[in-house]
């Protein structure tokens, strides 16, 4: 089979796994939490609307994510550009300041290998631009996380293509604790489908906790959660903040989140030590027994697994 054919098919599965994810439920059950500060919220649906996870869509809410291309050539650090489009289909130059950012740009691989975190520049005109490298052959999912001026939060996503052959790897084992450049991080909490749930990752070097995380982007982690599948989009940030006299700067990172439904989640840390920031990523399956945090655990880090540019 030909490379073309090859995503092709791969991308045709991804659309049986998307009309799939669709119909999963949402309940609603949070009785007896009540955390200090909420997760990155969207708006509600109308009456008689089904609920959609963030990510899912190109355009919701009378806004839709608009590139240049969904193609870039592999190993080729490309010019990305793109705007968003509002309701009266002009692009939006009014945004929201979240976490010192107006826009954050996530983009992953398909099998959730692969994770950067970029923000882009204002290039005039409400396009944005940002230096993309996709490492290697395959498809990639583009989320825009922003808020536009008088609106509520969204996330908006957009299948890009890198030609080439290409052979998706399968999603990382489930794993209580990963390595990224000599840290260690572990993960205690699960997630429920429906609820509110707490997870706390908690960071340590050379076997000692860390105890002097510094912020980024306004907090000491930043969370996203992906679902395995269809891509389905959560972005939560830590309970407290720096500075507010009440929150440590580790080891402990608290988040609260809900994820819609029962699966494999990978969710993927950002925090900052020493001056640099590193993406500490774990897979967590729902219904299930927790994993062993003893072990070899998951080893992350940089070169095509996790990444940022500001």
């Amino acid at each position: 089979m030909n490379t073309p054919a090859r995503l092709g098919a791969y991308l045709l599965g991804l659309a049986v796994l998307f009309g799939g994810a669709l119909g999963a439920g949402r309940a609603a059950d949070t009785a007896g939490l009540t955390p200090q500060a909420t997760p990155h919220t969207t708006a509600s649906p109308a009456p008689g609307e089904t609920s959609v996870p963030e990510g899912l869509q190109v355009s919701n809410n009378g806004y839709t994510l608009t590139p240049r291309t969904t193609t870039v050539e592999p190993g080729q650090e490309t010019d990305f550009r793109f705007t968003v489009t509002g309701p009266d289909g002009r692009p939006v130059t009014g945004y929201q300041v979240q976490h010192e950012k107006k826009l954050h740009f996530i983009v992953v691989s398909r099998d959730l290998g692969g994770f950067w975190h970029l923000h882009p520049r204002e290039a005039g005109g409400g396009e944005w631009s940002v230096p993309l490298t996709l490492p290697a052959a395959g498809a990639y999912r583009a989320f825009a996380d922003f808020s536009p001026e008088g609106g509520d939060a969204l996330t908006l996503g957009v299948d890009l293509l890198a030609p080439g052959d290409y052979r998706p790897a399968a999603l990382p084992a489930a794993s209580r604790t990963t390595t990224v450049d000599g840290y260690t991080v572990t993960l205690d909490g699960d997630l429920t489908p429906g609820a509110l749930s707490k997870l706390t990752l908690s960071v340590a070097k050379d076997g000692r906790p860390v105890t002097d995380l510094q912020p980024y982007l306004g907090a000491y982690g930043h969370l996203v959660a992906l679902r395995d599948g269809d891509l389905a989009y959560l972005h939560v940030h830590p309970d407290g903040e720096p500075g507010d006299g009440r929150t440590a700067a580790g080891p402990g990172i608290t988040f609260y989140t809900e994820v819609p439904s029962r699966g494999a989640y990978r969710l993927f840390l950002d925090f900052q030590h020493g001056g640099v920031v590193r993406t500490a990523s774990f897979t967590v399956r729902t219904g299930q027994a927790a994993a062993p945090a003893s072990g070899t655990g998951e080893q992350a880090g940089h070169g095509g697994h996790g990444g940022h540019a500001h």
